[in-house]
């Protein structure tokens, strides 16, 4: 099985991102990251899913996909051709001593400290889900006590914009 990215542009009404997700569910798909939000459009939303399938199970959920009444396009964004980001925050409870072996670690791997307590740092990074696992685990010899990951965002490489000709195929079924 293969890691697959998947920008579903879909109209921006209540219930759809259930349907999309359910119909990953009722193939027992393993959704390994889901992301959601409005596009530049806001009658538009992108939902940015990372799933590991097979390619011809994939084609059929594709299809399937495609049937749902408020979805406008999917694009499948190889990693080559497309730009992906992930975001992670990371609370490390830290003392004066431990604080320049923490922030040596943020400056090696261009992350950002974004809040500062007596105790402790929280650190924000973005990049792919390897750079990610890697300042994770550089940061494991320290006291983690907290990690958020957000799911995968990402966009095609070039001019081209899939919303735009998404807007096209509203348009027609509206």
């Amino acid at each position: 099985m293969t890691k697959h990215t998947l920008s579903v542009l879909v109209e921006n009404k209540p219930g759809v991102l259930a349907r999309v997700a359910g119909l990953f569910s009722r193939r027992a798909f393993n959704i390994h990251s889901l992301a959601v939000g409005q596009t530049e459009h806001p009658e538009i939303s992108r939902i940015t899913v990372v799933v590991d399938v097979e390619d011809l199970p994939l084609e059929q959920v594709t299809k399937q996909l495609n049937k749902l009444v408020h979805v406008l396009k999917i694009v499948e964004l190889e990693p080559g051709k497309s730009v992906q980001r992930d975001m992670l925050l990371v609370k490390v409870r830290c003392d004066a001593r431990q604080r320049a072996d923490v922030l040596q670690i943020v400056d090696l791997f261009r992350a950002h400290v974004v809040d500062v307590a007596a105790d402790s740092l929280v650190i924000e990074a973005l990049g792919s889900p390897e750079k990610l696992e890697a300042l994770q685990a550089a940061l494991s010899v320290h006291d983690v006590r907290e990690i958020v990951q957000s799911g995968t965002v990402a966009i095609g490489r070039g001019a081209r914009s899939i919303t735009e000709r998404a807007l096209d195929r509203a348009a027609v079924t509206a």
